[in-house]
């Protein structure tokens, strides 16, 4: 096979969606696949809708997922004085015309060809350069067939067939001599060698439009992949209601990129019965020949069990910074070095109860409570005067441990349930509160082991000294 190069070209009108975010990935797994190049395009020839934060935005959330592109982005803008001199070689062939209507006169003629049923010409198509009317405004369009067919073999949708009376002699050049998205997205990915256009299956008509370019300039026509669009839960078209949003709001939401990459890798595409895939994994099988004709839905339970799978192969040191960030940007919270030396040690065993960075950080919440605790109401209803006189006791046998570790807590505690004949639950809502004032924390034993001897004596005593009932 050829040098294979592929490109994702997103118009910077607003945020990466994830559908854009699957687009690049197969893109971008396609490349790696073959030892080729990924590159990016930023189509942003509309510059009344495009926007620097949009660019920023895109920039951004590709490099968070972990998809930036093998050279620096390149801007379709810049090559717009590029697209003007391949449209004068079209004219020079004649595969191209001036076209003097005016905006009435062309609204008139379409719709009278629409009434009856026929293709849309220009009266100027077959005019001669010295009829054209001197310094009047013109567009420059296309001269395409108008018979026949235009046929794209496409590697994921099969063949499809287009006629030509179909395909209007599409705008090159607006009246103003910029270039058309038609025109620049061909011209763009011939000057960049692209070999392969992978993209939604909301661009396959604009495949045999832009074909048409290819033949008139007579090059190479790249292999065209249209993927099917993601579609919400309910089956219909995807929506900010479904999950529609930009790479950061599900970054926002507590996902990992790893997590992203191989939940969209599925999202559409088919390797046997596997679900999950490491990025070794994913490269290795990818192929075009994979991807489902159908359309996909998005389905956040399965995002959040595979991200929950990543979580627990991720750096614990990782996932201590990503807790303590969202602490810091959701409630202003800074762990000073010990609380995140508590948080850090506490990730191994707390983060098979997560399925989002959220959820971790709820689970350690506990661990940097400022003393005394602010016992909440069920924490403050599970103190009473027996429970407390069970607490005093145990607090004076766990005082006397050297060796603080889960194993040997547990076993103090289960020697004094034995020694005075009662269950856990004497002491162990009365303990949890004082060691968590009544947030989420796991068993009792290793709760007291990830806070340490001293805060969770210290703790204790807090509320043995205010005495609640």
């Amino acid at each position: 096979m050829s040098k294979i190069v592929t490109r994702f070209a997103p118009s910077p009108t607003g945020y990466l969606h994830i559908g854009g975010a699957r687009t690049a990935l197969f893109n971008w797994l396609f490349a790696r696949h073959f030892g080729g190049k990924f590159l990016l395009r930023i189509e942003d020839t509309d510059r009344t809708r495009s926007s620097n934060d949009a660019i920023e935005a895109i920039l951004s959330g590709l490099e968070w997922l972990g998809l930036s592109p093998d050279e620096p982005a390149m801007f379709q803008s810049d090559a717009a004085s590029h697209h003007g001199v391949v449209v004068q070689q079209m004219l020079a062939k004649g595969t191209a015309y001036h076209c003097y209507m005016s905006p009435e006169d062309m609204d008139a003629e379409k719709q009278s060809a629409r009434q009856e049923n026929r293709r849309f010409v220009s009266p100027w198509r077959e005019r001669e350069a010295a009829e054209y009317p001197a310094d009047a405004p013109f567009a420059v369009r296309l001269k395409a067939p108008l018979s026949g067919e235009t046929v794209i073999e496409d590697a994921v949708q099969g063949r499809v067939t287009f006629q030509n009376q179909q395909l209007d002699d599409l705008v090159l050049l607006r009246a103003d001599q910029s270039p058309t998205y038609m025109l620049a997205v061909v011209v763009d990915d011939h000057d960049m060698e692209v070999s392969h256009v992978i993209r939604g299956d909301d661009h396959l008509v604009n495949a045999a439009r832009q074909k048409l370019i290819y033949q008139a300039m007579e090059w190479s026509i790249p292999v065209f992949a249209h993927i099917p669009l993601i579609h919400g839960p309910d089956g219909k078209k995807l929506s900010k209601r479904h999950g529609a949003l930009g790479i950061d709001a599900y970054q926002a939401m507590g996902y990992l990129p790893e997590a992203i990459r191989s939940y969209l890798l599925r999202l559409g595409w088919s390797h046997g019965d596997q679900e999950i895939f490491s990025d070794e994994e994913a490269i290795s099988a990818f192929s075009l020949s994979g991807i489902n004709k159908g359309s996909s839905r998005l389905d956040f339970e399965k995002m959040a069990n595979i991200n929950s799978h990543f979580l627990k192969l991720a750096d614990p040191e990782m996932l201590c910074t990503e807790v303590c960030n969202f602490m810091a940007s959701d409630n202003g919270i800074a762990p000073d070095t010990d609380e995140r030396e508590r948080i850090l040690s506490s990730i191994p065993h707390l983060v098979s109860r997560a399925k989002l960075i959220p959820d971790l950080v709820k689970e350690v919440a506990f661990l940097i409570q400022k003393r005394p605790l602010t016992l909440n109401k069920n924490a403050r209803k599970s103190i009473n005067e027996e429970r407390t006189k069970y607490l005093e006791k145990l607090i004076a046998s766990l005082s006397e441990l050297e060796n603080w570790d889960v194993q040997n807590i547990h076993k103090i505690m289960q020697d004094f349930a034995n020694q005075h004949q009662i269950g856990f639950g004497k002491f162990g809502p009365i303990l949890r509160a004082a060691i968590s004032g009544g947030l989420p924390a796991p068993d009792l034993a290793l709760a007291c082991a990830l806070l340490g001897k001293k805060e969770t004596l210290g703790r204790v005593d807090d509320l043995l000294a205010n005495r609640l009932s």
